[in-house]
């Protein structure tokens, strides 16, 4: 999966052996630079350009271009290096644009050698600048990381080069400059312009709105990769800054000032949209905000994204409200870690002065340091509360609007909700939200029909609230989070094609499950007993079996009349109590098959207590998705690798919306004859 990159953002690289790919709409100067630890370069042979294409484990092309690829081979870097930056320069002399303001931004992909995109890097904003450092390799604790740089020189490659500490840069960069002169001939010219679905050159949009406009309408954007629970996933967890996303999207955070800011630009604030986000014209007029005043941001509007219905418009308004804040925040993550490490490379290069080592000298030094750490961290927060303010006031929007399968438990919606006559396209589980503001909520929506299937967790070690509570009080709080889940599934499926059974072979969950019952709303009693458990996993497990069967052969038509082909949900409670090692295949028979053919599986487990079945149950856990009855970080995007704080829905205390829910699943089932 690729992370595709903010300014100051980093990703670790999976392998050593890369080629970093430069698309540009215009032909441009393309190098890199081998730095130490300080990021200083300490002569021009540890400088690879059109003159000099070759070193040890690097090549770069030896001609301007508007498409590059330069060849890394990180283990064959000389033992000193511990930095790779690639320089982007603009040609001078040949009649061409002079500053990066006037051309396309240019797009940066760090790829395998199989061409798989392992990270990638739109620099936009760019206004006088001519040369600008792209992205860089650099070595941390024996691992090899990119981190997306996108500082620009308007005093171009002497610029440059002179802020990596060479020496002459004014020479080397003409010597540069005449070698690509030289080269002319062999210039590539511009490509054809691209067709939209191919286009990978992101253009900024203007300051009213961070977001760019799609280049082609889409009915329905996929979400960023599924989160994942790293205590359950043999997925490496990242932590940079998105999933994203994929992706799937956030905020500005300049890292630094002056020429040696990767954030910094003339020609306005930085912006930091995914690419990806969809917000072209959908095919009938979305809701308009009025006109924003002047100097003011536009004003929120719910169903402000593409889609072909209000409903399909809010699913991808969330989502990329989801992506912004992810982006957001590893922008200032990112920044903030950029200055760190800023402010200790001018600590060691001050210091590494003898002379400054005593007097006052070295204490100027470390002071003038950490004020630029301050300002910098400071700059990076303001930008960050300026964007997480625009989210919450789109969030204060986006709510009240949102249809009850979005909705939270206590929006209005519900009380007057009616059981649809079609699915809707997703469904909410509870909501998201990081530590750099806890009240900034993003629903957490899952398609349906569903994909896989979830695992309430009634463990005590998956959080800090859950350590603190009884077990019993726990696991009763799981049973009525998995109960709620189930009741949502009812409501919003049209009437009689969502069916719910039940699981309890102890009959402890007689309290929780007393709203399902009371209702009606069940295929049929809770199952208790070795008896009744195996009854019902062999009623799904034949269903799935003739399902399959019936779509290999095309043959839909010949199942079996008493056969119920909707949507069907497991609800298992205190898992694997009451299980022997037949029903647990059948349960992970269910889990991989089912979801395929309309079966889908809700336990509510200790995943703890199970530890005792061995390794035989970790493809079980992997397949489902892991939420708590209570506040729990334990979700992360493999898009940026947030540790997302998860928060599941609860009912207003005092409440009787449940109830009332399930009566109206009740009263449609009667209409309809069911």
């Amino acid at each position: 999966m690729t992370a595709e990159l903010v300014r100051g953002q980093n990703h670790t690289l999976p392998q050593t052996r890369l080629e970093i790919r430069v698309s540009a709409g215009t032909p441009v100067v393309a190098g890199a630079t081998l730095g130490d630890e300080r990021g200083t370069v300490p002569g021009i042979e540890w400088i690879a350009h059109p003159g000099s294409p070759q070193l040890p484990g690097l090549e770069v092309s030896q001609q301007a271009a508007a498409d590059h690829r330069l060849a890394v081979d990180l283990e064959a870097l000389p033992a000193g290096v511990h930095r790779v930056t690639v320089l982007l320069a603009l040609p001078v002399g040949v009649g061409g644009p002079v500053r990066f303001g006037a051309v396309p931004a240019p797009f940066v992909a760090v790829t395998g050698l199989d061409g798989t995109e392992i990270a990638t890097f739109t620099l936009t904003d760019l206004d006088t600048e001519s040369a600008v450092s792209a992205l860089e390799l650099y070595r941390r604790q024996d691992a090899w990381k990119v981190r997306a740089v996108g500082q620009g020189y308007a005093g171009g490659l002497a610029d440059m080069l002179a802020d990596q500490g060479v020496t002459d840069p004014a020479a080397l960069a003409g010597a540069i400059q005449e070698a690509v002169t030289r080269g002319l001939a062999r210039s590539v010219a511009p490509p054809p312009p691209r067709t939209p679905e191919g286009d990978r050159v992101r253009h900024a949009t203007g300051a009213a709105d961070h977001r760019p406009a799609a280049p082609t309408p889409h009915p329905a954007p996929e979400p960023p990769e599924p989160l994942t629970d790293p205590a359950h996933t043999t997925q490496p967890q990242t932590a940079s800054g998105p999933a994203h996303t994929t992706q799937p999207h956030p905020a500005p955070g300049p890292a630094a000032a002056g020429p040696s800011a990767p954030g910094a630009s003339a020609g306005g604030p930085i912006n930091y949209a995914h690419p990806r986000r969809q917000h072209a014209a959908p095919p009938s007029p979305p809701p308009t905000a009025p006109p924003a005043q002047p100097g003011q941001p536009a004003q929120p509007v719910a169903g402000d994204a593409t889609g072909w219905s209000m409903d399909e418009r809010l699913y991808n308004q969330i989502w990329g409200m989801f992506e912004d804040l992810a982006r957001a925040v590893a922008a200032y993550r990112s920044a903030v870690d950029f200055a760190e490490s800023r402010m200790d490379q001018e600590l060691d290069r001050a210091l590494s002065d003898p002379r400054n080592r005593i007097g006052g000298a070295g204490d100027r030094a470390r002071e003038e340091a950490r004020a630029k750490r301050d300002e910098l961290t400071s700059r990076a927060r303001e930008a960050l509360d300026r964007d997480l303010n625009q989210l919450a006031a789109e969030s204060a929007v986006v709510e009240p609007a949102l249809p009850a399968a979005y909705a939270g438990w206590g929006n209005p919606v519900w009380h007057a909700h009616r059981i649809p006559m079609e699915i809707p396209m997703a469904l909410r589980i509870g909501d998201l939200h990081l530590p750099e503001r806890t009240d900034l909520r993003i629903p957490l929506l899952v398609r349906l029909p569903l994909e896989r299937g979830m695992w309430v967790d009634s463990g005590r070690t998956g959080s800090e609230a859950a350590a603190l509570m009884d077990t019993d009080q726990l696991r009763r709080l799981a049973m009525e989070t998995a109960v709620a889940h189930a009741a949502r599934l009812l409501a919003v499926y049209p009437p009689g094609e969502f069916a719910v059974h039940v699981i309890d072979p102890a009959g402890s969950a007689a309290g929780p499950l007393a709203p399902l019952v009371d209702a009606g709303v069940l295929a049929g009693p809770p199952a208790a007993g070795p008896g009744g458990v195996a009854s019902v996993l062999a009623h799904l497990t034949r269903r799935v079996d003739l399902v399959q069967m019936a779509v290999r052969a095309r043959a839909a038509d010949s199942l079996p009349p008493d056969l119920d082909t909707g949507e069907q949900l497991l609800v298992v409670n205190d898992f694997p109590h009451g299980f022997d090692d037949r029903a647990v295949t059948q349960l992970r028979y269910l889990a991989d098959e089912g979801p395929a053919v309309g079966v889908h599986l809700l336990m509510v487990a200790d995943r703890e207590e199970a530890s005792a079945y061995g390794p035989i149950l970790d493809p079980l856990w992997r397949s489902l998705l892991r939420i708590t009855p209570v506040a729990d970080s334990h979700l992360a995007d493999p898009w940026v690798g947030h540790a997302w704080t998860y928060e599941p829905l609860t009912i207003p205390p005092g409440s009787r919306v449940l109830e009332q829910v399930l009566a109206a699943v009740t009263a449609a089932r009667r209409a309809a004859g069911r």
